[in-house]
């Protein structure tokens, strides 16, 4: 399975609207929605590539003084396509 390391900036949230989410029951950041602005991306093969480069991205002084987040997320690999397949038989 694929990996994509990816460092975003932290959006900033005010008292208010985290005190309206809180009081709503709704959710803060919806990443599908509306994803936090990206500074850098990588891909990696495997699992243990994809945790090696984000502990390297974790080092720089953004993401140790709050300011950025690394994330890991796993990429499927699409279905291979069989174009000349019948599968009725």
């Amino acid at each position: 399975m694929r990996f994509l390391i990816v460092r975003t900036e932290i959006r900033a949230v005010a008292a208010t609207d985290l005190a309206a989410v809180w009081a709503g029951g709704g959710r803060l950041r919806d990443e599908t929605t509306a994803p936090e602005p990206r500074r850098q991306v990588v891909h990696a093969e495997d699992r243990e590539a994809a945790l090696l480069l984000a502990r390297a991205l974790a080092t720089v002084g953004a993401v140790r003084a709050g300011r950025h987040r690394v994330k890991v997320v796993p990429i499927e690999d699409p279905e291979p396509v069989h174009p000349y397949r019948w599968d009725g038989s």
